[in-house]
């Protein structure tokens, strides 16, 4: 691989540049890393796609057009993402092009002063002073005062950095990069331009679903924008991507690393977002954004998830003392069908809902959080506390039926303080081997730990649920 003229001196400057900020003074000259960067080094288009997990991962795949030599070549990757995992990496020719790697590398050494020199002990220097003395020799030691240089007829020279001007280092394959880079060593049956994808997994991608529902005054339908909120900290900028999401848990062998530092982000906003189109993909769902876009580093973007109008809700009354135990709590209903203006997958996220005062203003009225929701379920939201619906809920008898069975009586009271009637859905959990024995109200068991009573709560005039639980420990009983 070759650079011309302008990109190597471009190349020296650089790290010139780069390393001279951080020497107080001192210059170090490298040679010119030949390599495909960001922009693709060839001046060849470069395609990026990616594929965003909710579980910090990501997919990237990097498309860029090298140039190989017949037989040994050397490509260098800069522009990729600094938590990548370097086991996941995979290299391809894209064609009909062939290509054997014997060897690849994961380098993100930031080039600094003491780590360029340690890379160059025992190797050729030279080193110009102030003034007009330059030394030439092979550096022996140094630290942070000076720098040791044996002179090519043996005799060594203690060198003070703070009188060093500039230090020129020798050419060497194995240069540090200027920021995270991929390295191959490969070989090629055929010399000239060849298209490659790049492929690895990253840290620091990852996204989540969020929704605002906006309730008519009525209160009978929603409107309902859902927002993909994609963040990435993963040290790379991914300009005029492919963006696809997968919502679902991947499976992932454990890993001693550490996870990676999570920085503080901006927000970017894409108001009036193309819908994300959405399609199953094995035991997932995959959504794709129809445009391409820039998920730029230490960014949080919001892409158009879906958009219904007229969504049919219920509202419900629910009371669940292991989730509230001093409230009756609002709770809305819609399905997730076609009929309703959504019918595809909901990926699990925050629903925001607001509602339509008489005078048209939008007021919050609580949030929650739902789970993937599958086409044709049920989606529920609790909103918050009935403000005119006292609760009473408490313990009125144990007894301890034999040494393996118990009795123990619940009373749930309701007082309505509102003008109507409302029907009020009581939720109660039961654990191991139970049944209701005696009860003033029917129940209906909805799983091994759940049963529900369902009574209308009239103005003013206080209804009480009282039901008696059996419980059983198993084992023989004792003679």
């Amino acid at each position: 691989m070759r650079m011309n003229g302008a990109r190597a001196r471009k190349a020296v400057v650089t790290a010139m540049i780069l390393l001279g900020v951080a020497t107080a003074g001192i210059l170090i000259r490298v040679p010119a890393v030949v390599s495909q960067g960001a922009d693709g080094s060839t001046g060849s288009h470069r395609d990026l796609a990616v594929t965003i997990y909710n579980d910090n991962l990501g997919l990237v795949k990097d498309r860029r057009t090298v140039t190989l030599s017949r037989g040994g070549s050397e490509i260098a990757f800069t522009g990729v993402a600094a938590q990548l995992d370097p086991t996941s990496v995979h290299i391809r020719p894209v064609g009909n092009g062939s290509l054997d790697v014997e060897w690849q590398d994961y380098r993100n050494d930031l080039a600094s002063t003491d780590r360029l020199l340690q890379r160059y002990l025992d190797r050729r220097v030279e080193v110009r002073m102030k003034g007009t003395d330059v030394r030439r020799g092979t550096l022996v030691s140094f630290d942070a005062a000076s720098l040791v240089v044996r002179a090519p007829e043996g005799a060594l020279s203690v060198l003070t950095r703070t009188e060093a001007q500039e230090i020129t280092l020798a050419p060497d394959s194995g240069q540090p990069a200027a920021g995270p880079t991929l390295v191959w060593r490969v070989r090629s049956s055929a010399a000239g331009p060849q298209p490659v994808e790049v492929s690895y997994l990253t840290g620091g991608l990852t996204w989540h679903a969020e929704y605002v529902a906006i309730q008519d005054e009525p209160g009978s339908s929603l409107e309902i924008q859902g927002w993909a909120t994609v963040e990435n900290s993963s040290g790379e900028t991914y300009e005029n991507a492919r963006v696809k999401l997968i919502a679902g848990t991947i499976h992932r062998a454990a890993t001693p690393r550490p996870p990676m530092a999570y920085e503080t982000m901006m927000r970017a906003d894409m108001g009036g977002a193309a819908k994300l189109a959405e399609r199953g993909f094995s035991e997932y769902h995959l959504y794709e954004l129809p445009d391409r876009a820039t998920v730029a580093n230490n960014e949080v973007k919001q892409l158009g998830l879906m958009h219904a109008r007229g969504v049919k809700v219920a509202r419900k009354y629910v009371y669940d003392a292991e989730k509230n135990a001093d409230q009756v709590m609002t709770t809305l209903e819609f399905q997730n069908e076609a009929s309703a203006g959504i019918g595809i997958p909901l990926p699990a996220g925050v629903v925001r809902v607001y509602q339509r005062d008489r005078d048209g203003a939008l007021e919050f009225t609580g949030e929650d959080r739902i789970q993937h929701t599958a086409k044709n379920e049920t989606a529920r939201v609790a909103v918050g506390g009935v403000f005119d619906v006292a609760v009473e809920r408490k313990q009125t008898e144990f007894n301890q039926v034999s040494p393996r069975e118990s009795e123990t009586t619940m009373e749930i009271t309701l007082r309505n303080h509102r003008d109507k009637a409302i029907d009020v859905t009581v939720v109660e959990h039961a654990y191991g081997d139970w049944e209701i024995v005696r009860s003033t109200h029917p129940s209906k068991k909805k799983d091994a730990t759940t049963l529900e009573f369902s009574v209308k709560a009239a103005p003013e005039q206080p209804v009480t649920i009282r039901y008696t639980l059996r419980t059983r420990v198993p084992g023989a009983e004792p003679r």
